[in-house]
């Protein structure tokens, strides 16, 4: 995952000032087209998802009233999972602005709240304002490896980050708290003492509170209402919360993270043009190929390329678009990044795992040289920089 400046075979380097700007021209086209059509029927489908998503969660909720009986605990809990996954990765687009044409009070941008222990102005700050105008660029992006894994191979190694795969497993699993955190900006803020800071405080405040809501509701309320099946109906919301975090997390590393998506060094972007952010979209995202049921229940992200181009535009619209966007990568010779799912997802893990280990460790060790590979990581986990530099030294 080398920033593309530093790479042997520059992908761009292909292209001249001219055809970057051309992109940025038949891009806009695409966009401007869909703003153009989109209207009653776009407004049909959001309206569609979130009447079904509310039948589904209040349906589900009533039959964990009794999830005392295990038939209904696994409808039930089925039934919230698949809601709790549909409000937060296809209807929290909402959040992106992406049907404020609607001029709809109830679904807007600035009125919209979802099932996530963030909530969503800090969520918009962080994703929309920083997430989406700094894709990929180190030390700017901060979705990049969320501050706590190494995501780049010029990013010196360190113990530290042996433990990356297992950290990632945990944040996957607990990820909308998490998320919290990282919107919050937690860790700077203990880091650098601003923890009292009035800013920090206010934002905090509206996270507990946030927070307290969500538990209040999944794991008070609802389970009082169950009666005898209380405990059960605790077990079944934390089960619902947990497959939707997985769910998302996988869904969000697929389009951010598998081998093949390049990343930017931070002076690169100085001075860049509509036509550059473009490529830089481009380049620094990954699709899902699947079925449109999988796309509705990756929230659209599985056209996270198109996503990152348009992340205003009405996310049903990006099927449509994406043909159109990979015959622009075809037409200029660029790479579409695009896999099925369990070879996108295992893509992204490998990445993770590959990056937790000191650079070339994982490719040049076989069953043959593991035991001599493994002495080899012993010295450099337990020696001090300088051993870590010779023996990396040694393995280029």
């Amino acid at each position: 995952m080398t920033v593309i400046q530093k790479k042997p075979v520059n992908p761009i380097a292909h292209l001249t000032p001219e055809d970057i700007e051309q992109i940025g021209v038949e891009l806009d086209a695409i966009r401007q087209e869909v703003i153009d059509s989109r209207g009653a029927a776009d407004a049909a489908y959001i309206r569609k998802v979130i009447g079904t998503q509310r039948k589904l969660e209040v349906g589900s909720r009533a039959v964990l009233l009794f999830s005392l009986f295990p038939p209904a605990w696994i409808v039930g809990t089925a039934g919230l999972s698949l809601a709790k996954i549909l409000d937060n990765m296809e209807i929290g687009h909402i959040l992106h602005g992406q049907w404020d044409w609607m001029r709809d009070p109830k679904i807007h941008s600035t009125t919209w709240e979802w099932d996530h222990v963030t909530p969503s102005k800090q969520w918009q700050h962080s994703h929309n304002e920083l997430h989406h105008n700094f894709t990929n660029v180190i030390g700017k992006d901060n979705d990049l490896g969320y501050g706590i894994m190494r995501v780049d191979e010029d990013q010196p190694w360190v113990p530290f980050y042996l433990v990356q795969p297992l950290w990632n497993f945990v944040n996957a699993c607990f990820f909308e708290w998490g998320i919290a955190a990282y919107d919050l900006e937690l860790r700077g803020a203990i880091k650098r003492g601003r923890t009292k800071d009035p800013k920090f405080r206010t934002e905090a405040k509206a996270v507990l509170k946030k927070l307290r809501r969500q538990l209040t509701k999944d794991y008070v309320v609802h389970p009082a209402l169950s009666g005898p099946s209380f405990l059960h109906t605790i077990a079944a919301n934390f089960t619902a919360n947990l497959v939707r975090n997985l769910w998302s997390h996988s869904i969000i590393m697929c389009g951010h993270f598998p081998e093949g998506v390049e990343t930017f060094e931070k002076r690169s972007i100085d001075g860049e043009t509509k036509a550059e952010w473009y490529i830089r979209q481009m380049l620094g995202s990954a699709n899902i190929s699947g079925s449109k049921l999988m796309h509705i229940l990756s929230g659209n992200l599985s056209h996270q390329i198109e996503h990152h181009l348009f992340p205003d535009l009405p996310s049903n619209r990006y099927s449509e678009i994406a043909p159109k966007v990979q015959a622009l990568f075809e037409k200029y010779d660029l790479n579409y990044c695009a896999r099925p799912l369990v070879p996108q997802v295992y893509s992204a893990w490998h990445k993770v795992v590959r990056l937790s280990l000191p650079n070339g460790w994982l490719a040049s060790t076989t069953p043959k040289n593991a035991p001599k590979q493994l002495v080899k990581l012993y010295k450099m986990t337990t020696g001090g920089p300088r051993v870590r530099r010779a023996l990396q030294r040694q393995a280029a």
